[in-house]
């Protein structure tokens, strides 16, 4: 391996496997940083998601030129119809990350959709119909095991618990109706 070869194998596994990936992913996600208590999380996203990005790039890019010149095209990945076409989608990924602000000091601000109808609170609903359902089934198994308790305290304590679930589901829908 020459002098010269060293440099440019790792430009190219650069321009393969990073930096188009990078280049779409601050296009894409201009207000994430590495930095903060979410730092580390944040920089493996964006590490991955560069990675996979670029790889699917290259082969989509390698498809295309295979397709738009079927005997020019040599598939190597030292081809440099491949190499241009990479470090123009890299340099196009850029452009629109830096007109976005993705490499500015602070960051642009995040986009807060408008959450549609019912979105609000579903984590918070789901988990309170799971713990209605095992109270359900805990009832209905003192029923059937005849506790101590007597059946008449169960039933309407199962009724209750019906009660709880229907206003619930029926507040939802209203939500989803909004």
């Amino acid at each position: 391996m020459s002098a010269a070869a060293a440099p440019e194998a790792i430009v190219g596994l650069l321009l393969i496997f990073f930096v188009p990936g990078y280049g779409v992913t601050k296009a894409t996600f201009p207000d994430w940083r590495v930095r903060g208590p979410d730092g580390l999380r944040r920089g493996l996203e964006i590490a991955t998601l560069s990675f996979v990005l670029s790889v699917v790039l290259t082969v989509l890019l390698g498809a295309v030129l295979l397709a738009a010149n079927p005997g020019g095209f040599q598939s190597y990945w030292t081809d440099p119809l491949l190499e241009a076409g990479l470090a123009a989608v890299a340099a196009v990924g850029f452009a629109v990350a830096l007109l976005r602000g993705g490499f500015a000091r602070t960051p642009p601000a995040a986009p807060s959709p408008e959450p549609s109808g019912g979105e609000e609170g579903a984590w918070e609903l789901s988990r309170e119909l799971d713990r209605l359902a095992r109270e359900e089934r805990r009832l209905q198994h003192a029923l059937r095991a005849g506790s101590a308790s007597t059946p008449d305290q169960l039933r309407a304590e199962l009724d209750r618990v019906h009660e709880e679930v229907e206003r619930l589901r029926t507040q939802r829908e209203a939500d989803y109706a909004r």
